[in-house]
């Protein structure tokens, strides 16, 4: 394992530096974080994770290049993710002013909050956008070696979802510490409609974006 030590730790540095870039998964734990809560943040930073996986397997099952060359099926997942984002995105402008015996509840988890609902969320978010499949297609291209081993490739793909989890489990952690929650919770309602326009932002983006 010693001999892929070098190869291992690019990848993990490149991967480092796509995961903290600002795009449709950390737009969308900000807004899981500073309106549904500490527990839905984390759990749909896992999904977020789980949907890292999705591109590592079918990358190296060949199919990420079936989908790379083909624009008609590029364009559809293009649009499917982007019509995700744009959906989320307009329930977030009509979210409503809380009511006003709710001001201190809010400032803590919302432990009613549905754990499949938010891994949904972040898994959907991951999955769907096809500059991921770019990016771990040039990944598994460039800087991994084909000659790898299947298993060890593998290995690799665990690690990127693991650590993907854990990146956006800590930036939930972060944004839902009390003090940010309180400083949040009176206008909560325009921070979520905030980040609604934020998310139609990048559905749009997304549906113009071409494969470059």
């Amino acid at each position: 394992m010693m001999d892929y030590l070098a190869e291992f730790l690019t990848v993990a540095v490149v991967h480092l530096l796509a995961v903290a870039s600002p795009g449709p998964d950390f737009a969308m734990v900000l807004r899981q974080s500073l309106v549904a809560g500490r527990k839905a943040a984390v759990w749909t930073s896992v999904g977020i994770g789980l949907g890292i996986l999705v591109h590592v397997v079918y990358i190296m099952l060949g199919l990420g290049l079936i989908l790379s060359q083909s624009i008609q099926l590029f364009n559809l997942v293009k649009l499917i993710g982007a019509a995700y984002l744009l959906f989320i995105g307009w329930k977030s402008l009509r979210a409503a002013p809380a009511e006003s015996n709710a001001v201190e509840r809010s400032s803590t988890p919302d432990s009613a909050y549905p754990i499949g609902k938010a891994l949904r969320i972040g898994f959907l978010t991951n999955a769907l956008n096809p500059k991921a499949t770019l990016f771990f297609l040039s990944l598994f291209s460039v800087v991994i070696d084909p000659a790898t081993p299947f298993q060890v490739q593998l290995g690799y793909g665990l690690y990127m979802s693991l650590a993907t989890g854990i990146w956006f489990c800590g930036l939930s952690l972060a944004l839902t510490q009390r003090r940010v929650r309180q400083g949040f919770t009176r206008f909560g309602h325009w921070v979520e409609r905030g980040m609604g326009v934020v998310l139609i932002g990048l559905g749009v983006r997304l549906a113009l974006a071409g494969r470059s």
